[in-house]
């Protein structure tokens, strides 16, 4: 780590006690510590429970924060940057949207790629402006420690919820072709093993060289910590209720603690293209564009969802409604997180949504 890369870390390292990460943090103990009870008791909680959870944590919780994490991003930017960036996000969710119904079982593997790069990067960078990496030095160390936390979404459940990961995953597939996941789908068994092999040495590794390279910022030990506390809420908690609230209550609560924390790194002289009217000293105007853009992008979220649906096959996969709307909508997020991690952060080099100066 550079001499200012320490000192960005240093500088914003007091962000560490905000609000949104010790909700994060208390909200997944809370939760593990709940359904580690329920698994105790031997209860268990009925599909359609559990698919109500996710709903609700995944449409109404969350879909506003990606949302709003793109327009943070698009203020105070060229109005031919926001375009260029709208231009590359269309393009973008129509050529997954297009492998999808090319190569479902491609389109699938692609999905779980994309929802381990968000959660991982996004928590690498939201490290890096609330309690520092000092311990991460390298590039590819921090492509591990991704690795590591994003892997904990979809690489744990599979090994510890493996018959109901399989099961909506077969209906995700089922959406464009039916049974196409059988053909490919192997011994449920060896593919626990291989994955839980190859996940847990990604873990050792990343918790290894940060040990190795832990100074006295206490970054290690929170990234530890975390890290541990993300394995065990996979493993404990369902896997549909542990998605549908990880992403609103870990991921979404997190970058709201990064965006905090970096605000003021922002120039607010700079350009704001077509969302001047956000940074005007007239609180009506605010309202208004404010007004504006939330319908414009509902508009065009749920837009998208509608066409999905009218051309998928079986919207539903074959299952029930509440069950089959898991499934599509974790189709149709997929979709648009993939320009999301790829255009949003990747590409945007000068700042992008997970932005630490």
């Amino acid at each position: 780590m550079t001499e200012s890369q320490i000192g960005t870390s240093r500088r914003l390292v007091d962000a560490a006690d905000s609000v949104p990460l010790t909700v994060s943090r208390t909200a997944l103990l809370a939760l593990v510590v709940g359904f580690a009870a329920i698994r105790v008791a031997d209860l268990r909680i009925p599909l359609r429970i559990q698919a109500g959870v996710y709903l609700l944590g995944m449409v109404a919780m969350n879909l506003p924060h990606g949302g709003y994490e793109h327009f943070e991003n698009l203020r105070r930017r060229a109005t031919t940057f926001q375009g260029r960036y709208v231009g590359a996000y269309l393009v973008g969710i129509s050529l997954f949207a297009g492998l999808l119904f090319v190569a479902p079982v491609a389109g699938l593997a692609l999905a779980v790629g994309v929802a381990v790069a968000k959660g991982g990067f996004g928590d690498v960078h939201a490290m890096d402006a609330l309690y520092g990496t000092d311990h991460l030095r390298s590039r590819p160390q921090r492509w591990l420690a991704a690795a590591a936390r994003g892997g904990a979404v979809m690489a744990v459940p599979m090994v510890f919820w493996p018959e109901t990961f399989y099961a909506f995953s077969t209906i995700m597939v089922n959406i464009f072709e039916p049974g196409a996941l059988a053909g490919v789908a192997g011994d449920l068994g060896t593919r626990r093993l291989l994955i839980g092999a190859g996940y847990g040495a990604v873990l050792v590794a990343h918790l290894g060289l940060g040990y190795r390279n832990a100074s006295h910022t206490g970054s290690f030990r929170a990234d530890a910590a975390e890290t541990l506390l993300l394995v065990v809420y996979f493993a404990v908690v369902p896997v549909v209720i542990a998605v549908g609230l990880y992403f609103p209550l870990w991921y979404s609560a997190r970058q709201v603690a990064r965006t905090t924390a970096v605000n003021d790194a922002i120039d607010p002289e700079a350009n704001a293209g077509l969302l001047d009217a956000f940074d005007s000293s007239d609180p009506k105007r605010v309202a208004l564009a404010s007004w504006g853009v939330l319908v414009v992008g509902s508009l065009a979220t749920f837009g998208l969802a509608a066409g999905l649906w009218a051309v998928s096959p079986r919207p539903l996969g074959g299952a029930g409604l509440l069950v089959g709307l898991v499934a599509f909508w974790s189709i149709f997020i997929s979709i648009i997180a993939l320009p999301h991690v790829v255009v949003g952060a990747w590409l945007d080099r000068e700042r992008g949504i997970w932005y630490v100066p």
